[in-house]
């Protein structure tokens, strides 16, 4: 039977059982698989039968993550990694090669940028970053040699949106491949291949675990562009544990319930502090005071769960505010159950310029909240009271 909502699909999709008769997917805690003779061995390398030989390459727990996370995603195949970054890294580096022109949208993760400045230059790979708010100089910015471009929305943590079918319309023209960061979205929000994307990563460390236990990712697309994933994450291993997927697929079966939640929750922060007089602007995709409202819920189901604030007084404010909440963690993660407060210039932006930061929506008074699943009266008498106690 096929199931075609997402919640069933989250839920119902799993490993054949054993003939332990078990009703929850078990742990396959094995480096390696027996063969039943040597002809099967011999025709499992040579890729003439499917099956699993050793967990660098495929294990159970990974294949039922992965098949959720296709049939949530509309994509053909998957391959999961160690971490987001690892699956970031593996998206790009098996389609660029010496001489090729990689467009990078400014408002990428800190360490994407990284791996496009710091990285792919050694191996003679060269990138242009695109302002988020300049769609209309993108084409102007493709070059004969540019390969792929790499986007993230909505961006973290300014939470600036790009249209992702205007943007695939364009790369199909020039014959580009458009890789998409989905880590803040989740593919119950936004699915970027049903708008025209090539690729999709995920961060599951966030929202797809949801509790803050496990650091993993995952790259999805058609099975061609898999075909080449695998093979580069199969030489250089950053393959996923089978504990982190199977943490992640049953995480996956209460994604829906928990976004939905993230989402009522960050709403209500996101309107309270519109209206705080130490406030100097919030950004939040729903509130129809984003600029790019209209494209939020043209692509989102919903404004995810992180909302971003500018609070009067600068760096020392936010660090006060920081300092002033009570029941919000203080982490660098996000997608938690629990409420997190970051000060992005201090900490995971600290490596970029003052200008740099600027140019993409982090200034010296940005904070950024991941909104957890605590009552939303709790969220903001706390968040409140850190403003009053910040002054």
């Amino acid at each position: 039977m096929e199931y075609t909502n997402f919640e069933t699909q989250a839920i119902r999709t799993q490993t054949e059982r054993s003939q332990n008769r078990e009703h929850s997917t078990p742990l396959y805690m094995t480096s390696s698989f027996v063969f039943d003779d040597a002809e099967q061995a011999r025709a499992m390398f040579a890729d003439e039968v499917s099956g699993n030989i050793y967990t660098r390459f495929s294990n159970p727990n990974n294949s039922e993550f992965i098949e959720k996370m296709c049939l949530m995603e509309g994509a053909e195949d998957g391959f999961a990694t160690a971490s987001g970054m690892s699956a970031v890294f593996s998206s790009m580096a098996p389609f660029l090669n010496n001489g090729d022109h990689l467009l990078l949208c400014k408002s990428v993760f800190g360490s994407s940028l990284q791996i496009a400045t710091q990285i792919f230059p050694k191996w003679g790979i060269e990138h242009t970053f695109a302002p988020i708010d300049q769609p209309e100089i993108w084409e102007s910015l493709i070059k004969p040699n540019t390969k792929m471009v790499m986007i993230e929305t909505p961006s973290n943590p300014a939470l600036d949106l790009i249209d992702i079918e205007w943007l695939a319309t364009l790369c199909k023209k020039h014959n580009i491949l458009l890789n998409v960061d989905n880590c803040f979205a989740t593919p119950y929000l936004q699915c970027p291949i049903k708008l025209g994307a090539d690729i999709v990563t995920h961060s599951a460390t966030k929202f797809i675990d949801g509790q803050g236990r496990a650091i993993g990712g995952i790259i999805l697309g058609t099975k061609e562009i898999i075909k080449q994933v695998r093979f580069f994450c199969r030489h250089t291993g950053p393959a996923l544990s089978p504990f982190n997927s199977w943490i992640f697929s049953k995480s996956l079966e209460t994604l829906a319930v928990r976004m939905d939640r993230h989402c009522e929750n960050a709403l209500k922060l996101a309107q309270f502090l519109e209206t705080h007089p130490d406030v100097e602007q919030v950004k939040y995709p729903y509130l129809p005071s984003h600029p790019q409202y209209e494209l939020a819920k043209k692509q989102m189901r919903a404004g995810g769960g992180i909302v971003t604030f500018i609070i009067k007084g600068g760096v020392e404010r936010g660090r006060k505010f920081l300092d002033a909440t009570v029941m919000s963690s203080h982490s660098a993660n996000l997608g938690d159950t629990r409420t997190i407060v970051t000060h992005p210039a201090s900490t995971t932006h600290s490596k970029l310029s003052d200008i740099d930061r600027a140019s993409v929506g982090i200034l010296p008074g940005s904070i950024r909240v991941s909104v957890g699943l605590e009552h939303p009266d709790d969220i903001i008498a706390d968040i409140k009271q850190a403003l009053e106690n910040s002054k």
